[in-house]
């Protein structure tokens, strides 16, 4: 949640910020803000600028243009509210009483009403709502009782703070500095060979264009930016860190729209491309098989083939989509490994006292890589002494970094909130894992093993069929803005299918909707049903195909609306229901990478045909770095 960019070095910091902030408002987009040192006609600092406004970048841009923006040293923030309503007072950046002191942060301080009211006992005088404005005059309290640095004052004021933070600190009376430090809250540092300069940023996209050489702080750490000097990390107890500088090789052309009209539309029909990017040197012509055949290979399975062979059980967390395409993983890891599986909420799992073993496998799914829950997840796991297993979409991330081991999905930065491709990015690399552990321990089939991967590397051709339908999905999914529920209904792997359906629409259209299986529908749901509600069955040619023709007959004879998803050339559905979308034919453990991808394109149009903000969704934010 919300994005932090900041810049100190020798050229205009104000359309670097900017910039940033664009490439980060889909962590948060409810009010944004900067603020910059200005200088006078000689070039010298002159003195504090704040800009702020309610609702997006652009915003902030429409104030921000008509001002001295001038100046080499700045601070930006793109918010989600959390503590305070959106609006321009509680908007970041938030400034100390001296006004000396303006800071940007993300995260929640747990502990700020027992700060606060310390403070306001100490004189201290609070204009917003945030926990955010604490931080800042309780780094000016500690600066003004131990009369030492911004750094050491930083460092001093975070040992008093309980909760999550990602940080940048500037003081207006030292225009050559910059302070930053984070905990449990992604921040990384971008440098450049000469330390003439230096950016600050949630995460590597708004800075890739300025430096491939970025250094990512682990948490309780801090570092000092000043122009001319090395960068020193330093631990929140005051000793020096380990600092490595990585090589970040970001697609900036992912990052753009690229001609689409919203980044989710694009990022759906990039489907094809990435899945083929995750699958390379991956899938591999077996070079011990004298017909060709394919083979799967992840480093992270041979590298810890031990501890994989000797699980009893892997246990699964994640959140939101990550969770869907973690129960499809579990029926792929099961089929094909015969090892059992537990999908748990990571958001429920360090509450409800977990019983951890020592030859469990914990596995890790987020696409930011730095989902609070899930980070929080990790760390209990590991304290139990189990293996943990990440799958994650962005490169260097907190999970990345916190993981014994892993394999990134590799599908590109996913800029829409709602997420797409990093879900079929998940089941893909799930897939990948259940077949190379299968093969590992002799629980898969030869032939089946090679069957699976054949057809896997042909699920991107596959996809781009369905992406042809486009039009004829857009004009269908028009006819729903009406609607103010839908049922999604499958079975087998398409179950967790209908429950990523439902997420979408709700997400993006805001109409409710609920994913079930097929057969729960007669338990309960169907009390909803009527000539109102339209009712999306997954009815692939697949586990169950009778049991769910035998549900779509209950919900036409209370004249539901059915929108079926079905295997191409199935008649039979097609002179049932009302609409039919058609996917190509596949095996059934692949049938999510297709089936999704109508549901996908459903949302998306009904949520254009209703005139809404399709990439930045009321209330949500794509990277949850809070509890």
């Amino acid at each position: 949640m919300c994005g932090i960019v900041g810049y100190i070095g020798t050229r205009d910091a104000y359309p670097i910020l900017m910039d940033g902030l664009h490439r980060l408002e889909y962590r948060g987009y409810d009010s944004a803000g900067c603020a910059l040192i200005n200088e006078d006609s000689k070039g010298k600092p002159k003195g504090l600028a704040i800009y702020k406004a309610k609702g997006k970048v652009s915003d902030l841009e429409a104030i921000a243009d008509k001002q001295n923006v001038s100046g080499t040293l700045g601070i930006a923030h793109t918010r989600w509210a959390t503590h305070g309503v959106p609006s321009e007072v509680n908007a970041h950046p938030h400034v100390s009483q001296s006004g000396n002191l303006t800071l940007v942060h993300n995260g929640i301080i747990e502990n700020y009403v027992a700060l606060r009211t310390q403070l306001e006992a100490k004189g201290f005088v609070f204009k917003s709502q945030t926990d955010t404005e604490v931080l800042v005059q309780l780094i000016e309290y500690t600066m003004n009782v131990s009369n030492e640095d911004l750094a050491t004052s930083v460092r001093k004021a975070l040992t008093k703070v309980i909760g999550a933070y990602a940080i940048c600190v500037i003081d207006r009376r030292h225009p050559e500095q910059l302070v930053a430090a984070r905990k449990s809250s992604p921040m990384v540092v971008g440098v450049v060979p000469d330390n003439s300069e230096f950016f600050i940023a949630s995460d590597a996209s708004p800075i890739a264009l300025y430096t491939k050489q970025m250094v990512y702080l682990n948490d309780e750490e801090m570092v000092v930016c000043e122009r001319g000097k090395d960068l020193i990390v330093r631990k929140l107890t005051g000793e020096q860190a380990d600092m490595e500088v990585k090589e970040v090789d970001l697609d900036l052309s992912m990052l753009d729209k690229g001609g689409f009209p919203h980044f989710m539309l694009k990022e759906i029909f990039d489907q094809p491309a990435v899945l083929r990017d995750c699958m390379c040197g991956r899938v591999i012509n077996n070079p011990y098989s004298e017909d060709g055949h394919l083979s799967v290979v992840l480093s992270a399975v041979t590298e810890h083939r031990r501890e994989l062979l000797r699980a009893r059980r892997i246990i699964i967390v994640s959140c939101g989509t990550s969770w869907h395409a973690g129960l499809i993983g579990k029926q792929l890891i099961e089929h094909f490994c015969r090892i059992p599986v537990e999908v748990a909420y990571a958001s429920e799992f360090r509450y409800s006292e977990p019983v951890i073993e020592h030859d469990d496998v914990v596995l890790a799914i987020s696409q930011s890589g730095e989902t609070a829950d899930t980070l929080a997840a990790i760390e209990l796991a590991r304290s139990q002494g189990a293996l943990v297993f990440g799958v994650v979409n962005a490169v260097g991330s907190s999970i990345a970094r916190n993981t014994d081991t892993g394999v990134y999905i590799h599908v590109g930065p996913e800029i829409g909130v709602a997420s797409t491709k990093a879900f079929t990015g998940q089941v893909t690399v799930l897939t990948m894992i259940a077949l190379a552990l299968g093969m590992a321990k002799g629980t898969v089939f030869q032939q089946e093993y090679e069957e699976t991967l054949e057809e896997l590397v042909r699920i991107p051709d596959k996809m781009e069929k369905i992406l042809k339908q486009s039009d004829k999905i857009e004009r269908m999914a028009s006819r729903f803005t009406f609607a103010r529920n839908f049922l999604y209904l499958g079975r087998g792997y398409n179950y967790p299918v209908a429950l990523e359906g439902a997420l979408k629409l709700k997400e993006i259209s805001y109409i409710h909707a609920e994913g079930y299986p097929a057969a729960e529908m007669k338990h309960g749901p169907i009390a909803l049903v009527d000539s109102e509600m339209p009712v999306v069955f997954i009815a692939t040619h697949h586990q169950l195909y009778s049991k769910i023709i035998s549900n779509m007959q209950e919900v036409i004879s209370r004249k539901g609306h059915i929108i079926a998803v079905v295997t191409e050339g199935d008649d039979h559905v097609s002179k049932m229901v009302d609409d039919v979308v058609e996917v190509p034919s596949t095996l059934a453990c692949l049938a999510p990478l297709l089936s999704v991808i109508p549901l996908q394109m459903i949302s998306y149009y009904v949520a254009v045909a209703k005139g809404l903000d399709v990439d930045q969704p009321r209330n949500l934010a794509k990277s949850v770095t809070v509890e």
